[in-house]
């Protein structure tokens, strides 16, 4: 009996034990990895005061909004971007010698305008070139002629008139789009309106 109740206490404080053991293992922090900060570039005082006396403004050695203003105005002159800050960026256009920390720091290429300008020039839409209602009856008369379409000469861009069109362009070596652009009315002969001149001279 004693041996059973021994026995029954040492497993008891074996168990006890590992418990404590995998409970002290799995609570352990583990170390968090260091973060590194993304170092600003900052100018300092003898830099501000440099340019202020290029951009002839007070010479006061702080960044206050006029001399912000001034800042922009150049930044946008020389192809930055307009942000009132003494960045790397500005600081070399201006030709101001930087000191060896702030060489450390990289240009940002958001400081440059060009990006801004390219997204510009490239969302700037051509001009829509539509054919008239007389211009589209004109030519489903010409389709008809040329048994291409059956339809009425109802000055509508319909589905009928659309694969006929296609079936023309195709024939007479035209890229098949169906739509009845200025390539297509001058090679069937149909004039195009002085709007639509000018349109055309702004795409080519």
């Amino acid at each position: 009996m004693k041996k059973l109740i021994f026995l029954m206490f040492a497993t008891l404080f074996l168990s006890v034990s590992l418990n404590a053991q995998t409970t002290t293992a799995t609570t352990t922090p583990s170390p968090k990895p260091e973060t590194t900060k993304k170092p600003i570039f900052r100018a300092t005082k003898e830099q501000i005061t440099q340019v202020q006396k290029m951009l002839k403004s007070p010479e006061t050695g702080k960044m206050d909004d006029p001399f912000r203003d001034e800042i922009k105005k150049y930044q946008s002159a020389n192809g930055l971007k307009t942000t009132g800050t003494l960045n790397r960026a500005t600081l070399e256009k201006m030709g101001v010698v930087l000191t060896d920390k702030q060489k450390e720091i990289p240009v940002d290429p958001n400081s440059f305008a060009t990006a801004d300008a390219d997204k510009t020039a490239t969302t700037k839409k051509a001009p829509v070139f539509r054919a008239t209602k007389d211009q589209i009856m004109a030519a489903q008369k010409l389709l008809k002629e040329k048994n291409l379409y059956t339809g009425e000469a109802n000055g509508t861009l319909d589905p009928a008139t659309r694969a006929a069109l296609k079936a023309y362009q195709e024939a007479n070596g035209l890229k098949g789009t169906g739509t009845l652009n200025a390539v297509t009315l001058e090679k069937m002969g149909i004039a195009l309106t002085d709007k639509q001149k000018e349109n055309v001279a702004k795409t080519t």
